[in-house]
């Protein structure tokens, strides 16, 4: 009898626990104020900030009134405020939107809706127009993201469309390039007012042929250089800036062409160390002061952590152009890591790819012409820029093509044990596309490449034989253009 009470209490117990769990689950949570503004006061941004009666996670599930298509922000952590961020909407648009309050049941505002304001007067550019290829569908879900160098600098993410669809500006000092990070951020290359302002303006066919002449010698700070780093996350926010010309002195205080950061959140970036060499034994008239590169790692403070010299591994004493070349002898132009996180670097002068051991700092391999691998030499590059291993696994470049004219995105696969490399896609350009300087070739994930000829102010989506689908006529230089894939986003929002 005492053993089936103890049962039947126990039951009782468990019943009144179980009732009193889902009714603490289930009380419905209200939602005490919503609150619409547009950071930055850009159109196609919208920051939804909601109040609760009590703690929760939430998320925000929107769409374009009349579509089916639908998105969700990412789950908020358990607490009374939150603010979801609405990125990427075309402007001039109603949405429609329900707040999803993370419990069991899934508890849902009603339908509520807004409307994003027309675009922003001084981001209407007419980038794609009727008259030149502009298939929309050619770029796929992603954007093209360029950097204008001038004051106001800026980054911009451009749709199919060629609509801006996430900005960045930056008031006292240009942006010369920009890439994305291991953290979902992006880091920014800064560049001082009127630097390299030749390279500023679009040019045409014939100008760029007839300044093919004309040394590159521009000063330090020439060649794509840059005194300051920003990383800037999604939502706008610059979360931290270094000016290198005031944290660091002598050969610190300029860098150029990349910026990288790795897992660890330190910078990776291209500097120009000097050499002062006797010039007598190599035909010159006494000392001179050699330009070489280097690779310098920092932290976002500007603290150096370690740093490769060219010099270090280059016996001038066996290099038969060091005279010729004295005053920038490899330009080295790109900076990446590689599958195992040694380093690719571009070397332009040579006309080849240069693989470096982060640790050693030894030259591991050299590809292009007269390097260590087998190639078909009608595949030979020269000037080349914007390495990258696309999303085949080849490394990719673009190249500038000084001797045969005639730009275009190649990539190879690399065998190391036999040495031999293999061309897989070979897009040249028009020769009215063609740059000798700057520019780049990315694989998107369609199987069409992004390119760009900076010189003349022209973003294009080809095939992967060279076709246009789809040109963006900038009226500045973009150094490079990268592809920004839509799960860059997934912190902030994903298809639903």
């Amino acid at each position: 009898m005492k053993k089936n009470l103890k049962i039947l209490l126990g039951s009782l117990i468990l019943i009144l626990l179980s009732a009193a769990i889902f009714n603490y689950f289930h009380q419905d949570i209200q939602i005490q104020s919503v609150t619409l503004t547009s950071p930055n006061n850009l159109a196609f941004e919208e920051d939804i900030k909601i109040e609760l009666s009590r703690p929760s996670g939430l998320f925000v599930r929107y769409w374009m009134k009349g579509s089916p298509e639908r998105f969700r922000t990412a789950k908020s952590g358990k607490a009374i405020e939150h603010t979801a961020h609405l990125m990427l909407l075309q402007t001039d648009t109603t949405y429609e939107y329900e707040i999803v309050i993370d419990q069991f049941l899934g508890q849902r505002s009603r339908v509520l809706s807004f409307r994003t304001p027309k675009q922003s007067p001084w981001l209407k550019i007419n980038w794609v127009s009727d008259d030149h290829p502009h298939d929309p569908k050619a770029l796929g879900n992603g954007l093209a993201m360029l950097c204008y160098g001038r004051v106001p600098g800026y980054i911009a993410m451009v749709d199919g469309l060629g609509q801006i669809r996430w900005y960045w500006q930056i008031g006292d000092i240009g942006v010369r390039a920009a890439t994305f990070t291991p953290q979902g951020t992006i880091l920014a290359m800064l560049r001082p007012p009127k630097v390299d302002a030749i390279d500023d303006t679009p040019k045409s066919q014939a100008e760029i042929l007839n300044e093919l002449h004309v040394p590159m010698r521009r000063g330090s700070l020439g060649f794509a250089g840059g005194t300051a780093i920003a990383e800037i996350d999604l939502t706008g926010k610059m979360l931290w800036r270094v000016d290198l010309d005031k944290v660091q002195t002598g050969e610190f205080k300029i860098i150029h062409h990349d910026v990288l950061k790795d897992k660890r959140g330190y910078i990776h970036t291209l500097y120009r160390p000097k050499k002062i060499v006797d010039m007598s034994a190599f035909g010159g008239s006494g000392i001179d002061t050699l330009g070489g590169d280097g690779i310098l790692v920092i932290d976002s403070t500007g603290r150096e952590i370690r740093k490769w010299n060219v010099w270090d591994v280059w016996d001038i004493k066996k290099d038969p152009y060091i005279k010729r070349f004295a005053y920038d002898r490899f330009h080295m132009n790109s900076l990446i890591f590689d599958r195992d996180s040694n380093y690719l670097v571009s070397v332009a002068v040579e006309d080849q790819v240069w693989k470096i051991n982060a640790k050693s700092g030894k030259i591991m391999w050299k590809f292009g012409k007269n390097g260590d691998f087998k190639m078909d030499t009608t595949s030979w590059f020269s000037f080349q820029h914007s390495v990258n291993i696309n999303l085949r696994n080849e490394l990719m470049l673009f190249d500038n093509s000084l001797f045969r004219k005639e730009s275009r995105g190649i990539s190879f696969t690399l065998d190391t044990l036999s040495m031999t490399a293999t061309t897989k896609i070979n897009a040249p350009l028009p020769k009215s596309k063609y740059t000798s300087r700057m520019g780049s070739a990315y694989l998107l994930p369609n199987g069409n490449l992004l390119q760009t000829s900076a010189k003349t102010g022209t973003v294009m989506v080809t095939t992967d034989k060279g076709l246009i689908l789809w040109e963006l006529h900038a009226s500045f230089v973009p150094y490079r253009t990268e592809y920004v894939p839509e799960i860059f986003w997934s912190k902030y929002f994903v298809r639903d």
